[in-house]
Parts: C-alpha cells; structure tokens; sequence
C-alpha cells in the first residue's frame, strides 16, 4: 500500500557524516508520523529519530546532538542527518511510516499501521 524507499547509505569513518533519505510511493510525508530505526547485527531494532505531522521531534539518547530528523513535504521526503558518526552507529537503518488511523487522502485510502522500508546499510569504521 506504501512503499518507502531509503537511500544514502554506505560507509564511512568514524567523525564522518552520511544523509539519508526516505521517499514514501504515496504523498503522505506531510500528515504521518516519519521515523527512522537502526537494527545492529544480533540485536533489535530501536528508534533512532522520529518526526510528528506537526513537526515535534524525539531521538534516542545515543545519537542526540549528532542526528537530526528533518522533511520536506514539497518534496514529499523524510531525512536524517547524521553527523560524528561512530562505529556503534554501524546498522541497517529503516525508514518508518506509522497511521494510528485509516487515513483517506488523495484518493488513496491508507490502513492504520506501520509501513518499513527494505533498509539502508550504515557502516562506520574505527
């Protein structure tokens, strides 16, 4: 029903920075919750950042002051920047799009839930 696509990963040393990217199918970055998770090797998935349709922001406690949630509705975009990376922040990073409610917008009806991305590999090297 939505496919979100991310983008930007790679590697990069430790203090580098990287941006990602998520582009949803449907125009749907202006009135959904947008967020961003990281899954590690061998562990679960966890928030990194998340962003309201109304523009509140919360991030994890490890990456505050280094990451920041932004988007652009004209473009219909969601991105995260991530700046002095670490080797801890080494993951699959996924894109995440979540209706509390069934929503009805541009002629697309979209069912309450969680829709991810396939993922984007980040890796930060010591």
């Amino acid at each position: 029903q939505v496919q979100l696509v991310e983008s930007g990963g790679g590697l990069v040393q430790g203090g580098g920075s990287l941006r990602l990217s998520c582009a949803p199918s449907g125009r749907i970055v202006s009135f959904t919750t947008m967020g961003w998770y990281r899954q590690a090797p061998g562990k679960q998935r966890e928030l990194v950042a998340v962003i309201s349709e109304g523009g509140s922001t919360n991030y994890a406690d490890s990456v505050k002051g280094r990451f920041t949630i932004s988007r652009n509705n004209a473009e219909n975009t969601v991105y995260l920047q991530m700046n002095s990376l670490k080797p801890e922040d080494t993951a699959v990073y996924y894109c995440n799009a979540h209706f509390p409610t069934n929503i009805y917008s541009g002629g697309t009806y979209y069912q309450r839930g969680d829709y991810w991305g396939q993922g984007t590999q980040v890796t930060v090297s010591s």
